[in-house]
Order: structure tokens, then C-alpha cells, then sequence
């Protein structure tokens, strides 16, 4: 499953345009939905991208497979998929602190987004200040 750039943006743009006229008709109290409902573009974006992920990385087990710069390549779709994951784990919490079905701090709501972008930010760093030991 290969899709182009053009393809990915739009994608993207739909997804996006979709759950910000959910969530401005929410906040405008013009529809009285589900939280959880509001967030479902987000949830299947996410769906689509780490299905995508999954087969890319089942990719590597084909036995003819070539194995240069794979390491890297697997570490880096590793953290995308954490990435995936550590951001549904915050739409999941915010959804239900929103729709009052546990009763957490929004500290520990934001937990799994604070990983996230301590996470994206090693990852900066070690994009930009990595250099390479021949």
C-alpha cells in the first residue's frame, strides 16, 4: 500500500476540515454529540496510519527483504507507531475527562501528550545533531 504525497496531504486536509467543523458545531452547542463522536475523524486518520505502519513493518519479514539502513529505518517506524499510539492514549483521556466519565486531574490527562513531545524533541535533536561514526 503506497500512496503519493498529493494523496497523503489530502488525506490529511479531509480528516482535519472534518473534525474542526465537528468541533466548532460542538463548542457552538448546535449539536449535542458525544465527545467521543466529535473526535472519530482524528480516531480513523490515526487508524489508517498505523495500519500503514504495521504493513510496512511486516514488510521486513519478506525473505527477500534487503537490510541496509533497515535498523534505523525500524527504529524510527517504531517511534512513529509510539508516537500514533501516546496520541489516541491523549484523545482517549481528554474524551473521557470531557464527557466526565473518570474524574482526573487535565495534568494527568496530558501525561501521554507531554511523553509525546519529549519524545519529539529527542527525536529533533538527534535529527540535527546526529553525525555519523565511519
Amino acid at each position: 500500500m503506497k500512496m503519493s504525497l498529493a494523496q497523503r496531504v489530502l488525506l490529511s486536509w479531509i480528516f482535519s476540515l472534518i473534525f474542526l467543523v465537528m468541533l466548532v458545531l460542538k463548542l457552538d452547542s448546535k449539536i449535542h454529540w458525544n465527545w467521543f463522536l466529535i473526535f472519530l475523524p482524528v480516531w480513523t486518520f490515526d487508524t489508517i496510519l498505523i495500519f500503514m505502519l504495521v504493513v510496512k513493518m511486516a514488510g521486513r519479514c519478506k525473505p527477500d527483504f534487503d537490510a541496509r539502513d533497515g535498523e534505523q529505518s525500524l527504529k524510527r517506524r517504531l517511534w512513529y507507531l509510539t508516537a500514533l499510539l501516546l496520541k489516541l492514549a491523549f484523545c482517549l483521556t481528554l474524551c473521557s475527562r470531557l464527557e466526565r466519565l473518570t474524574d482526573m486531574w487535565v495534568s494527568v490527562v496530558c501525561v501521554p501528550l507531554w511523553v509525546l513531545l519529549g519524545g519529539a524533541l529527542v527525536e529533533l535533536g538527534h535529527s540535527v545533531f546526529h553525525y555519523r561514526r565511519d
